[in-house]
């Protein structure tokens, strides 16, 4: 019976999931032969060495279901983390729609990392309105979506967030709006009908949140696919600036990091920190720049090897980043 019991216990799934450390990318390099930051239309300097956005892997998810078992090798491994499956996929919520979310933040991070790079090199940045969520169950729900960028709201054109709000209140409820995307690269009118909000009654609602996209005065591409998530913004801003600059970032060395970032560069904190510095130091890094609000939660996991030095803002990365270079010393994060 204890046998049986435990083959059934093997294959019952629990509702944790494991975080481990993920695969790392350079930002200033190539995946599959293609740069991960792609800049045209301007002059472009070579890089060298590396700047890695790290990355964590997850097991567990709705579709992988994860055993007892597996959940207790994960525990006792130091470079693992075990959650509770809700504090990432909630019962509300699919896997799909957790999936859509963190695309469209991975999205968010680099428009934001384009400003940010804009803003560091003193250069001009465009900003544009973006659906940046669409409320579930709301009138716009399955008609607009979130990334879409937002060009017109009954035939009139928008450029700020407040604009596309004020021509949604100056219209009665129940009133019929047509807005203007941009969708896979093509114009698109969509027409919603909206409904009272649920807030206020009195006032129309479609359950759109806008943002604004930006963009350089030349194409800035990012190549990297199937990852998701806001956590590298930061590493995106770096390797703009290393590529539109004649001096190297890097000098030829291993740098990984990680950390969100917003539109003037303030640099924020992310998740699974202890599992990227373990995969950073896996790489090959040597340097690791992330958010200083990861400094008492790294203590005792930075592995040997890997000088960790907290950050705040894009300018204090560059500044960082410029005294490794020179043998000067930095602020670091204690390993003990």
């Amino acid at each position: 019976m204890v046998i049986v019991l435990a083959a059934v216990a093997a294959l019952l799934p629990v509702p944790f999931i494991v975080v481990s450390p993920g695969p790392t990318f350079n930002t200033i390099g190539e995946v599959n032969d293609v740069p991960l930051v792609e800049i045209s239309d301007t002059e472009v300097f070579p890089t060298d060495g590396h700047l890695d956005m790290t990355t964590v892997r997850e097991s567990g998810a709705p579709r992988s279901p994860l055993t007892i078992y597996q959940a207790l090798a994960a525990w006792v491994n130091s470079d693992q983390a075990v959650l509770p499956r809700e504090l990432l996929y909630p019962d509300d919520v699919t896997g799909d729609e957790v999936r859509q979310r963190n695309a469209v933040l991975f999205s968010t991070s680099q428009s934001y990392a384009i400003a940010a790079a804009m803003q560091a090199l003193e250069r001009p940045v465009i900003a544009d309105p973006v659906i940046t969520s669409v409320v579930v169950g709301a009138p716009a729900d399955g008609l607009l979506r979130a990334g879409e960028q937002l060009l017109a709201v009954d035939g009139q054109p928008v450029t700020t967030p407040a604009q596309v709000g004020d021509a949604v209140r100056a219209k009665s409820i129940g009133a019929s709006l047509t807005f203007t995307v941009l969708r896979d690269g093509e114009e698109v009118d969509v027409e919603v009908v909206s409904a009272p909000n649920p807030d206020d009654p009195q006032l129309p609602y479609v359950g759109i949140t806008i943002g604004l996209l930006y963009s350089a005065e030349f194409p800035i591409e990012f190549t990297l696919t199937d990852v998701g998530g806001p956590s590298a913004g930061m590493m995106f801003a770096l390797a703009i600036v290393d590529k539109l600059t004649p001096q190297s970032l890097t000098g030829g060395g291993f740098v990984a990091g990680t950390g969100t970032i917003d539109p003037n560069g303030v640099v924020g904190p992310i998740g699974g920190i202890r599992q990227k510095l373990a995969g950073a130091r896996g790489a090959g890094a040597t340097l690791f720049l992330m958010p200083r609000e990861h400094c008492d939660e790294a203590q005792g996991h930075i592995p040997e090897g890997l000088t960790v030095v907290p950050v705040s803002s894009l300018d204090e990365a560059l500044v960082a980043l410029e005294r490794w270079q020179a043998g000067e010393g930095l602020v670091s994060c204690p390993a003990g």
